[in-house]
């Protein structure tokens, strides 16, 4: 079976029609490039959304990360527009559904049909306890209506989960999802939205449904009435993984582009890469890189490892790493210079990465939401000690146990097994100190109205989850040289500002960086084959 990489070739191959000089053109158009979408259809990549005992071949959520991301080194309209809103569908499906919706949502998928999830309501934003959109029960079903805005293919998706108001009691279980099959409804009653235009991610057809008084019957109601928000807080916590792990595949492809304009760039006489302010710039944000994807793919594990604990550790992912990679976009704009915002020549598609990250973090699941889900379990996450958690955690290509939904929480046990990785380490006084703090802190501070220094608890907690993360990874598996220990520098940075001085690790990063770049390989943790020329 070919591979997407070698399905899609090499971006800077002016002749690939789905190259940077395709893709660029476009998105310009507000779409994807012609034929890009029938690449996915080729390979099957709705399979990767339904679980394997339904015929698919999702089975591992870090291996699915993976898979994606030959996609969003391309084009992350192109990722993101095709089907990862399918996935984010067919979770709360996979999670709550009866036998006879997962099958037939599994084999919509399958046969190449597209779902949507209506979470959003742009008056509300991510606010879903305040979600107004409702389904009204009657005798044999339900009366949907209200509307569904920023809904990623509504214009042709041909089923969609809904997440709808279905009681008034102020209480957590006012809400339920449906699962609609959208050409069987009322069309008299049902519309589809006008599409939205983006400044990032032009090529997603993002709009919106609308409903009035709209028949559903009582079979489309995803478990039980008013479980709403338990499925969709639950099926976030595989959601969030995947959504920050989609991000590396940007960085990678920008890194990349920016270290290709630094070598064949002649400034003052020399290279802009060897420059020195330029190479430890590229150095940083390939650090940063390896991060976030140690983080990611420790988040994805923990899914199946440590289910229980999964609901912290995929909200402070989805926190931190859109931080981490759009930081690194930033600094390496600056080595790019004029180039990074020109919307023609070989560098145009930084510009168009640049402008496609930031809405793969705050969309589904902001920042600030992922934050509020780690602030009141917090105190209990740290005051235990816990055990250490299991190799499998860290190990790359150690068997995982299935994927059982049904086994994630909405509040994490006491203890936290990924930040036992920390004792004894040079991060443990910073872990104290949290803890300590987070001990403090007053209920009141802990909901919607916690002030800006208790949201900063949860900061840290992130930082130190990262930590743990590249400890771990660097204990169970080979790492570049050098990397561990400067992404803890770069770590205990963001705990107490004093920038650690470029030092011998930084020569042997920069080694590493140029034997991935030339020799085909991802700028990732698993350095995995790539078709892209550095020259």
């Amino acid at each position: 079976m070919t591979t997407l990489e070698e399905a899609f070739g090499d971006p800077y191959d002016d002749g690939n029609p789905f190259g940077h000089r395709a893709v660029l053109a476009a998105d310009e158009r507000a779409a994807v490039a012609e034929g890009a979408e029938s690449v996915l259809d080729s390979y099957g990549l709705n399979a990767e959304f339904v679980p394997e005992r339904l015929g698919g071949r999702l089975v591992e959520v870090d291996e699915l990360v993976r898979r994606l991301r030959p996609v969003f080194r391309r084009d992350a309209a192109l990722g993101l527009g095709y089907g990862v809103t399918s996935l984010m569908a067919g979770l709360n499906v996979w999670l709550g559904g009866s036998d006879v919706q997962r099958k037939w949502l599994a084999d919509l998928l399958l046969g190449g049909g597209k779902a949507s999830v209506g979470y959003h309501e742009l008056d509300r934003g991510n606010d879903l306890g305040n979600n107004a959109f409702a389904a009204t029960r009657t005798d044999d079903g339900f009366l949907l209506s209200g509307r569904k805005e920023v809904i990623n293919n509504a214009a042709r998706a041909d089923a969609a989960v809904l997440f709808a108001r279905t009681g008034d009691t102020g209480g957590g279980r006012d809400h339920s999802l449906l699962l609609v099959d959208l050409h069987q409804l009322d069309a008299d009653r049902f519309r589809r939205l006008p599409r939205y235009r983006t400044h990032g991610l032009r090529g997603v057809g993002l709009s919106g449904f609308e409903f009035d008084g709209c028949a559903a019957p009582d079979s489309a109601l995803v478990g039980d009435l008013g479980a709403g928000v338990d499925l969709a807080l639950r099926s976030f916590q595989v959601s969030r993984c995947v959504m920050a792990g989609t991000g590396l595949g940007i960085l990678d492809a920008g890194l990349f582009a920016t270290l290709r304009f630094a070598l064949e760039r002649k400034l003052y006489g020399q290279a802009v890469a060897d420059l020195p302010h330029a190479r430890a710039t590229l150095v940083d944000a390939f650090t940063d890189l390896l991060t976030a994807d140690a983080l990611v793919t420790t988040a994805a594990r923990a899914l199946h490892v440590l289910p229980a604990h999964a609901c912290a550790y995929a909200a402070a992912t989805k926190y931190l790493v859109p931080t981490l990679l759009e930081e690194a976009m930033n600094s390496l704009s600056v080595v790019l210079g004029a180039r990074f915002y020109l919307r023609e020549g070989a560098y145009a598609g930084f510009g168009k990465h640049m402008r496609d990250l930031p809405p793969l973090g705050i969309g589904h699941a902001g920042g600030v939401s992922c934050q509020l889900t780690l602030l009141p379990q917090l105190a209990r996450l740290l005051r235990e000690r816990a055990d250490p958690a299991p190799v499998e955690l860290f190990a790359a290509g150690a068997a995982l146990p299935e994927l059982n939904l049904a086994g994630l929480r909405l509040f994490a046990p006491s203890g936290d097994p990924l930040l036992a990785e920390l004792a004894g380490t040079r991060m443990a006084p910073h872990l104290a100190d949290l803890t300590a703090e987070a001990a403090a802190l007053p209920a009141r501070d802990t909901g919607v109205a916690a002030p800006p220094a208790a949201l900063g608890l949860t900061d840290r907690y992130a930082v130190l989850l990262a930590a743990a993360a590249v400890t771990g990874h660097a204990r169970h598996n080979p790492t570049p040289g050098g990397w561990a220990d400067r992404a803890l520098d770069r770590l205990v940075d963001r705990l107490a500002p004093a920038p650690a001085l470029p030092g011998p690790a930084n020569e042997a990063l920069f080694a590493d960086l140029l034997d991935r770049a030339t020799t085909g390989h991802g700028l990732g943790l698993d350095r995995d084959p790539v078709t892209r020329t550095l020259a």
